[in-house]
């Protein structure tokens, strides 16, 4: 499944030229386009969040959707789109959240999702294992688990939140540019630099986390900087990808 991202982590999507409206709750000192699908985008996700705590600075969530980035792309892997429609319908869903609820329950949701998702373990085999992590993740059992509405859950179904989804994939290549992947951290948005990543393996502690961020920073406040990258990677250290 590692595999299956890493290959389309990059994209060719062309970025629109109008943007998009703040986000409510809004302006934030940065946003997270995420898809709760990407384990690379839930591994930086959960760095951001501990910086977010250690800093006290506020994360605005954002939707950019493999299923619509990468869908021009020949030859898909064998559960590619099964996958990345999974994630869409669970866009949808947060995005009806958001709607009623605002910016915070979007991160409730993608927090809940990711932490039942890719901490599943069991003594299955891989194959199985994933199947059963999709059961786990059941967006029924995550909207009781955080006292939402159940009738969020018929959000999942309802294409007419395609556009956003859409509108929101768009609007993160608009900032960087096409021809990176996801995650994708806008600082000080909407007119502060976006890169693609940081792209990270395994979580760091309390201190590294917050001498990363700020390294990072000052990557992104020179205007000249555009990409820092190496193709050597460690695993994953997520429970449900340990084979």
């Amino acid at each position: 499944m590692t595999a299956l991202f890493v290959s389309l982590m990059t994209t060719t999507a062309e970025a629109p030229t109008t943007p998009l409206p703040d986000l409510p709750g809004g302006p934030y000192d940065i946003e997270f386009f995420f898809d709760p699908g990407c384990p690379f985008a839930w591994q930086t996700s959960v760095w951001i969040r501990r910086v977010v705590e250690l800093k006290g600075i506020s994360v605005g969530w954002r939707f950019i959707s493999l299923r619509y980035i990468n869908e021009n792309k020949p030859d898909l892997p064998e559960g590619y789109i099964e996958a990345t429609e999974r994630g869409l319908r669970y866009h949808r869903i947060c995005a009806a959240a958001r709607e009623r609820f605002g910016n915070e329950t979007v991160g409730d949701l993608y927090r809940a999702y990711g932490e039942r998702y890719w901490y599943y373990t069991s003594d299955s085999d891989y194959a199985d294992r994933l199947a059963e992590a999709v059961h786990s993740a059941d967006p029924a059992e995550i909207l009781e688990s955080l006292e939402l509405p159940a009738d969020l859950r018929s959000a999942a179904d309802d294409d007419s939140w395609d556009a956003v989804v859409r509108a929101e994939s768009d609007e993160a290549f608009r900032r960087t540019g096409p021809n990176v992947g996801t995650p994708i951290i806008s600082f000080d948005p909407p007119g502060g630099n976006s890169l693609f990543g940081p792209v990270i393996s395994s979580q760091p502690d309390d201190e590294t986390a917050v001498r990363f961020y700020d390294a990072l920073r000052t990557f992104v406040d020179f205007p000249a900087f555009s990409e820092l990258k190496r193709t050597n990677r460690a695993p994953l250290d997520l429970p449900l990808l340990h084979v």
